[in-house]
């Protein structure tokens, strides 16, 4: 009996000694960063599932994230602050093919961040991103968000928005939608709430144009579901054939 309770005893006691050692490994998965730098090593570091921004941060490159990870800006900013193109320009209207955040064929959720500076704020290419509360991607030379696939890919780009998410572009004009589809993609998906659109080669898209798509067709005189009308028109068909079918036994 002595014996039992003794080992009870150093089991309990071997458990709790694990417990610093256990809080230690699940603070290790959630890193927070402040510099171009600490970002790229937590990149490297697969053990992180969630990249925390503990200020804005500035990146003089294109940060590509190639494994599931979860970026938590905590409302915080990521600036390109680079060069582009072949003439090495610091105007982001010119091209060189510069994001902010490139997610290339994997999973990742990006949450409360602004990404501004670049010819574009985030490419997701062949890659499926989950966007939660305010996704800022004001301030870029030629939109928001790409949906690019490219030469060797073969996943599509597939970007998953919520009730939650809340997309803000300032600067957006026509010559600079929120989210485009290069010519060379094919297949693109965009995912509101869980219905999905598949999207076009060289379509582009506004916010309130990604809020139309989803948004059921009206009548402008009554405001009624054009569904409504469906169901209704269906149902009078019914109780016609039904009436009709009642008829004929009668006689």
């Amino acid at each position: 009996m002595f014996k039992k309770v003794t080992q009870i005893l150093t089991l309990s006691l071997c458990m709790m000694a694990m417990i610093p050692m256990l809080q230690v490994s699940a603070q290790e998965k959630s890193k927070t960063v402040n510099s171009q730098a600490e970002f790229k090593e937590a990149l490297a570091d697969d053990t992180i599932t969630t990249i925390v921004l503990g200020k804005d941060i500035e990146t003089t490159e294109k940060i590509n994230i190639m494994r599931p990870v979860t970026i938590d800006g905590r409302g915080h900013t990521m600036k390109y602050v680079g060069k582009f193109g072949s003439s090495q320009s610091s105007e982001n209207t010119v091209w060189g093919g510069i994001y902010v955040l490139q997610v290339y064929k994997t999973e990742a959720t990006i949450r409360n961040i602004k990404l501004t500076g670049g010819n574009g704020g985030l490419l997701i290419n062949g890659a499926k991103v989950k966007l939660e509360g305010t996704i800022d991607v004001s301030g870029n030379g030629f939109g928001g968000i790409e949906l690019g696939q490219g030469s060797g890919v073969d996943s599509v780009a597939h970007i998953i928005l919520t009730d939650d998410t809340k997309l803000v572009n300032t600067t957006e004009t026509p010559d600079k939608p929120t989210l485009w589809v290069p010519k060379d993609s094919t297949g693109s998906i965009l995912e509101v709430n869980g219905v999905k659109q598949e999207l076009q080669p060289l379509e582009e898209l506004t916010i309130q144009e990604m809020e139309t798509l989803f948004t059921p067709a009206e009548n402008p005189e009554t405001s009624d579901s054009i569904i409504s009308y469906i169901i209704l028109g269906i149902i009078s068909i019914c109780t016609f054939l039904f009436a009709s079918k009642k008829v004929i036994r009668e006689k």
